[in-house]
């Protein structure tokens, strides 16, 4: 009988695993976007917020975006930045400490920003202030992941005139788009906002911006952004990608617990929860691609891969596998660097995963590891 591969015997399981080396070359990318167009790239915390990396991405990318005080605090106290903030709504109690932390402060609407925005200028007289608007388009078919749905919170859906103290806008209507999907939605905020834009001085066109993948046009990316530019020669552009950060640069690697027969199939048990550990899965909900497997059923060993909290519905598949898989052996999913540690949770008490880093010389090194006290300290 073969015996299925082992890919990193020296790599404790469970734990996400960054390649440095696949991240650097992403950034490149977006670098050649920044210059070439002449604008600014910045990290979106929320689908990848690995502060150990911070200082790879600062030697690339102008800053990083934060949706959150939280977000703001890590930005400032490891990337050494002020932060561009947006959330959908403001704490009263937080409010003095976020503008200590930003450099933009980017309102969900017009009453929060009268509310606070006289305030936070008291605190940190530099501060920038930006509104969030609703183009009204967006080509995302999931509506959990559409910030421009009929029924989204997230944005005002018209503006005459521009308030008295707002410099920029913000939108976001992209979710691992291309430039051509950019384009259409670029023309239906221009027809909305359009008006507004000889009286700012800066334009974020958010995330969902996925530079970084496969076939996607970057050269159209450029000239998309340099029209704009010339249209609005005044104005500051920026793009805040998250997942084409980190967008297939690293895996989580997991190990075989148990082998249980089904009257459908057989299932892996593993040492991961794809409900604490991977829930963009079940959320999406989407099969990830795991190494040396396919999914679905044409194959000789097929399973149903199992986490291990008690959710019945802790699972994903099916998957074929080239041999059978026993009790012991690894099971690789790639992929799993954006939008899953920065989701994770510690449901059931299940061992979390390690976060490591295969450096440029290939070697790995564990950045963090959980313990107990970890799982405890999070609940009272």
């Amino acid at each position: 009988m073969i015996k299925q591969k082992y890919y990193y015997p020296n790599i404790p399981s469970p734990a996400y695993v960054l390649e440095e080396q696949k991240i650097r070359s992403n950034l490149e990318k977006l670098k050649y976007v920044r210059e070439k167009a002449g604008i600014e790239i910045i990290l979106a915390l929320k689908a990848f917020s690995m502060w150990s990396v911070f200082p790879i991405v600062r030697e690339y990318l102008d800053g990083a975006t934060a949706s959150s005080l939280f977000e703001a605090k890590t930005i400032f106290d490891e990337m050494g930045e002020k932060a561009h903030t947006y959330a959908p709504g403001y704490r009263e109690d937080e409010i003095d400490e976020l503008a200590r932390m930003s450099q933009t402060i980017i309102f969900n609407s017009l009453d929060q920003y009268y509310r606070f925005g006289k305030k936070m200028k008291t605190v940190n007289s530099q501060l920038a202030f930006g509104i969030r608007v609703n183009p009204g388009y967006s080509e995302i078919e999931t509506d959990l992941y559409n910030p421009a749905s009929p029924g989204s919170r997230l944005g005002i859906r018209s503006l005459e005139n521009v308030p008295d103290g707002i410099n920029g806008l913000h939108f976001h209507a992209l979710c691992e788009n291309n430039s051509y999907t950019l384009s259409r939605v670029l023309d239906a905020f221009e027809e909305r906002f359009g008006h507004l834009l000889d009286q700012l001085d800066w334009l974020n066109m958010g995330g969902g911006h996925l530079i970084t993948s496969s076939g996607y046009e970057i050269e159209h990316l450029i000239q998309l952004l340099l029209s704009l530019k010339r249209r609005y020669s005044h104005l500051k552009i920026i793009m805040e990608p998250g997942s084409a950060i980190a967008w297939q640069t690293g895996f989580l690697k997991s190990t075989v617990m148990d082998v249980i027969d089904t009257p459908m199939r057989k299932c892996l048990i593993l040492d991961i929860s794809f409900t604490a550990h991977m829930p963009d899965c079940l959320e999406m909900p989407y099969n990830p691609e795991v190494r040396g497997a396919k999914y679905g059923t044409e194959g000789n060993h097929v399973y149903q891969l199992g986490g291990t909290s008690c959710l019945a519905g802790d699972q994903l598949g099916p998957y074929s596998f080239e041999n059978e898989v026993k009790v012991g052996d690894e099971v690789i999913f790639e992929d799993m660097i954006h939008y899953t540690m920065v989701k994770t949770t510690m449901f059931n008490g299940v061992r979390h995963p390690d976060i490591g880093i295969i450096n440029g010389r290939g070697e790995y090194r564990v950045q963090r590891s959980f313990t107990y006290e970890d799982f405890k300290s999070r609940l009272s």
